[in-house]
């Protein structure tokens, strides 16, 4: 099995569930505590919140400066630095319209993390710093601040990033992975940016951040599910790329071992044989019960030792005695005419049906009723009673010689030693057994597509590899597409190997199998989702193969035009027209409301819009503004505010703007309104392209060619470069350190090889 398959194998593991109380303390920043916000911030109240059980504190005026001391940021930086996995909770109520920063992690002007909530644009904001050293802010179009109580997660794992609201999945989306290197002197703010600009107003409840993935489990126990992140694909992808390295520094090591195995050769190399505790040297032997043992090249190979028969001369005759393997010559006693050697017993019944027990010792016959006959080796007894037996006695439990894998069992009439199962007799007495190799003599059941494997006093049949059992003697093949026991995604297709099955991710899906994603023409515009090959599915109010079409209102109904007049489609909105050769009244109907011709009204969801009714057509435009008129409503014409209070101070801290101005900063749309610094990426055209490049002086990327030139990559999984030393291939956006360098950092953008000085060595 390949590496490549062993880590698709092992990313398929399950996140375990998380709820709020039993996640790791090390893993939770609970901001509130560990700000005290509780012991007194100017601007900053606590109130009733949500729920009762935490704390919930208002956040009001721009004159509050809520920063953590310096030991409590290199505290909270400590616990994210480095992380590609973390989650931004929070439980918040905000002002109408307000546009404020909920937490910021920034040093200097380099925003590591800052979490951001426009009420003007009705957008949701994070903000962070790319592993190129670039600035990034990922915009989700949401209205939080509508004055109404939401819960908000904000989860990221490696370049995966899903937004929750009210434990509803907003969006969900791949991103550039962020850069966590935080320095330790980075600032830690909580309902602003800094002491001049992005100042929430509202309440906030429950601020945390969890360093894990699907945090949002914690504020949403109900969205508990098992599923790998993306960060698990990218741990693992990172795990690899370590081990080719290892394997490639292995390489190298094996080798130089080979070459001193080389000069080895003409060395004298002693291998040893350890058998029960104790060690044997090169060729020596000993003797093992009933066995003649020698150490050969650190193997153990065992005989059986060979017995010549003895000559006994007269009055002795060949027996075994205990804790010897072969027959030796011993003295005989005579009872009824039969010759017995030390240790014989012989049971015979008196005539009062006693059972007598007699034992040849010391060349005497003793009875086991102290019954004792001196018989010399000449003397013959003689008795005129019959050999019988006395069953029920334990003359096992009286000493026996059964030794190495046999058993003593009780004979009518004295004892006699059997070999256990799986052994076979050494010697005629059975006192000496030695295993049977069952598999070598072929006294199995091992049947197909298994493989036979010897044990003290039996065997194993163990299936093959590839292979599951039906009972203990065969195997079968194991059909893990079948049996659905296989790791293919659902939108792969299985197929069934020997020994395993191989993955292939259907047509219109792209991956390695295990992982397939949708393939769309193009990307998915406007908050759409690629959720089956060449099928987005568009966000409302939008249509189209790439969600890049406004709705029709005519086809669709979601039109004002009245029942006699007629809708015609226009781009981006709308025309109520009276047919020809009719007579329209010109009424027109708006909200599911009569509007009758000429009629002139406020929008009830904008009061900074004006809408009339003209001939059947309703006609809408933002307030005009006329800052003469004292009656202006400042709310909709900033711009006519006077007041100091309303004036907003340019980034810079030099320039001062008035309400309602608007100007452009570092690639970002900003706009004053009422004290309030409202800022936004410049939108860009979409750029669909595998290299792109963003030139100086410019926002926007454009399409580049060269890859080394390229500042992002659309990184395909399948591209692969091959590192010219070590040969081990290099997945699409790895980097290492080019072989015999020390500052030359090298990185695979789709199958391409780019290397460059790094700027820390200089």
């Amino acid at each position: 099995m390949g590496l490549l398959q062993l880590f698709l194998i092992v990313g398929l593991f399950c996140v375990a569930s998380v709820l709020g109380f039993g996640i790791d303390p090390a893993l939770r920043v609970s901001v509130f505590d560990e700000l005290t916000l509780g012991d007194g911030y100017d601007g900053v109240t606590q109130v009733q919140g949500f729920h009762s059980e935490s704390r919930a504190f208002h956040f009001q005026g721009s004159s509050r400066e809520v920063r953590a001391s310096v030991g409590v940021s290199e505290r909270i930086v400590h616990k994210l630095r480095g992380k590609s996995e973390f989650t931004v909770l929070v439980t918040l109520k905000q002002e109408l319209l307000n546009s404020g920063v909920i937490l910021s992690i920034h040093h200097s002007e380099q925003r590591f993390l800052e979490l951001e909530s426009s009420g003007q644009r009705s957008e949701i904001r994070l903000h962070y710093r790319t592993k190129g050293q670039q600035p990034h802010t990922e915009v989700f179009p949401y209205s939080l601040a509508d004055n109404q109580w939401h819960k908000v997660s904000v989860s990221v794992s490696a370049s995966h990033v899903i937004l929750h609201v009210d434990c509803n999945r907003i969006y969900e989306r791949v991103v550039e992975i962020p850069y966590m290197d935080i320095p330790e002197d980075a600032s830690f703010w909580l309902g602003q940016r800094n002491a001049a600009h992005g100042f929430f107003k509202g309440v906030m409840q429950d601020v945390e951040v969890l360093v894990m993935p699907q945090g949002y489990i914690s504020q949403c126990p109900d969205l508990n599910r098992t599923c790998p992140t993306c960060n698990d694909f990218h741990g693992l992808v990172q795990k690899i790329m370590e081990l080719q390295d290892i394997l490639a520094k292995t390489s190298g090591k094996l080798s130089r071992a080979e070459e001193k195995m080389n000069g080895l050769d003409g060395c004298y190399c002693e291998r040893t044989c350890s058998v029960k505790g104790v060690v044997y040297r090169e060729d020596e032997g000993w003797t093992d019960g009933c066995r003649n043992c020698t150490c050969t090249n650190g193997t153990v190979h065992c005989e059986a030792i060979s017995c010549p028969a003895p000559e006994c001369p007269a009055g002795m005759a060949p027996a075994y005695v205990r804790d010897a393997c072969c027959r030796e010559c011993q003295p005989v006693c005579l009872f009824s005419s039969r010759e017995l050697v030390e240790g014989d017993q012989r049971a015979v019944r008196d005539t009062s049906g006693r059972c007598l027990l007699f034992e040849c010792k010391c060349l005497t016959v003793v009875s086991s009723l102290s019954l004792s006959l001196s018989l010399s080796l000449s003397l013959s007894l003689s008795l005129s009673l019959s050999l019988l037996s006395c069953p029920g006695h334990d003359f096992c439990a009286e000493g026996h010689g059964c030794v190495e894998n046999s058993e003593c069992v009780n004979l009518e009439a004295g004892t006699r030693c059997v070999c256990k199962d799986g052994f076979s007799p050494m010697r005629e007495d059975n006192a000496y057994c030695e295993d049977i190799d069952e598999c070598a003599q072929g006294k199995h059941y091992c049947r197909e597509n298994t493989m036979c494997v010897n044990t003290a006093g039996s065997f194993m049949c163990i299936c093959h590899t590839g292979y599951i059992r039906i009972d203990d003697y065969s195997c079968t093949e194991h059909d893990e597409c079948l049996s659905g026991m296989h790791n293919c995604d659902e939108n792969a297709l299985c197929f069934n190997m020997v020994g395993g099955h191989s993955c292939s991710c259907k047509p219109g899906y792209t991956g390695n199998g295990t992982v397939c994603k949708a393939m769309c023409d193009g990307l998915c515009q406007n908050g759409g989702t690629c959720v089956s090959p060449n099928n987005c599915i568009c966000q409302q109010g939008f249509t189209g193969r790439r969600c890049e079409t406004d709705i029709n209102e005519c086809k669709t109904g979601r039109n004002s035009c009245a029942n006699d007049t007629v809708c015609f489609n226009l781009e981006g909105g709308y025309d109520c027209r009276c047919p020809h050769g009719h007579n329209c009244t010109g009424d027109c109907i708006h909200d599911n409301k009569v509007k009758h011709s000429g009629q002139i009204w406020v929008l009830e969801s904008d009061r900074c819009s004006v809408c009339s009714c003209q001939a059947g057509q309703v006609m809408c435009r933002r307030m005009v503004c006329d800052c003469d008129n004292p009656g202006a409503d400042l709310f909709c014409c900033p711009e006519c505010d006077p007041r100091r209070s309303s004036q907003c101070l340019h980034q810079n801290g030099v320039l001062t703007y008035g309400s309602g101005d608007t100007w452009v900063d570092s690639c970002q749309q900003c706009q004053c309104l009422q004290g309030q610094v409202d800022c936004w990426p410049l939108s860009c055209p979409p750029v669909d392209c595998e290299f792109t490049a963003v030139a100086e002086g410019e926002c926007c990327a454009r399409c580049v060619t060269a890859p080394c030139q390229a500042d992002s990559v659309r990184n395909d999984i399948t591209k692969t470069c091959t590192d010219e030393h070590s040969s081990v291939p290099r997945f699409s956006g790895s980097s290492w350190v080019k072989h015999g360098t020390e500052c030359t950092l090298c990185q695979c953008k789709n199958g391409h090889i780019c290397c460059s000085v790094d700027p820390m060595c200089l």
